[in-house]
């Protein structure tokens, strides 16, 4: 499915991955969007155009997302909002977020039972404590969305971060480990996703259950709301 576009071009429900997020960013009043690009960034840059701001990873295939996270922080001094964009999500989700008292919090879904995969989150009194896919059973509370926000502070403690990481050459690695670095001593408010639909797409099953299920209820909440808005 991927192998002649990135996976943020796949389509649901009629639209790209990095439309329904840009779609939502924009919904909700966040403008000014850089994408991280890096395999075939030419198609996304050509789709896109100059809707967007475009950052180039040139060594995507030796390096992950932190890497991509460390290019992007010199376009986001005030702070930011980030989206892992093989992330399907209700823009609802990201309403609850940029609605939170905090300055710098992210999404979770609560959890206690999760595969190899997941991004685990470890929550206490309503902050990350801890981030990482090897968190073991009976440590973390849920799993991290990919979709956060953080104030100009934290903007700067993520930057410091993420740059004294890909310094020491630790580049292959996801974005979160600079996220972990500093969330036991620099407050990130986790903020509980509940019932609204949303879904990572690692692989063909995720993305035909976004197709099938994810993307349909997505759409009717949508619909119902904006009749219900429409009506008074």
């Amino acid at each position: 499915m991927t192998d002649d576009r990135p996976k943020c071009l796949l389509e649901v429900g009629g639209k790209t991955l990095i439309e329904h997020q840009i779609d939502a960013l924009r919904g909700l009043g966040v403008r000014d969007v850089v994408v991280v690009t890096g395999y075939y960034a030419d198609r996304i840059e050509a789709m896109l155009g100059s809707s967007i701001r475009s950052v180039r990873n040139e060594v995507f295939d030796r390096t992950n997302s932190l890497y991509s996270l460390h290019l992007a922080l010199p376009h986001a001094p005030d702070g930011f909002v980030l989206t892992n964009a093989d992330v399907l999500f209700h823009p609802g989700l990201l309403g609850a977020l940029l609605s939170d008292d905090a300055g710098d919090a992210l999404l979770y879904e609560k959890g206690e039972e999760l595969g190899d995969e997941e991004m685990k989150v470890r929550v206490e009194d309503g902050r990350v404590r801890a981030m990482a896919k090897t968190l073991p059973a009976g440590t973390y509370q849920g799993e991290n969305l990919g979709v956060l926000k953080f104030s100009a502070a934290g903007a700067e403690r993520v930057r410091a971060a993420a740059a004294e990481l890909v310094d020491a050459g630790d580049v292959n690695t996801w974005a979160p480990k600079a996220f972990d670095a500093i969330c036991r001593e620099f407050p990130i408010h986790a903020v509980a996703a509940g019932k609204l639909p949303w879904i990572e797409i690692d692989f063909p099953e995720d993305l035909e259950r976004a197709r099938r299920e994810v993307w349909p209820a997505i759409s009717a909440d949508l619909s119902s709301s904006r009749q219900a808005h429409a009506g008074g």
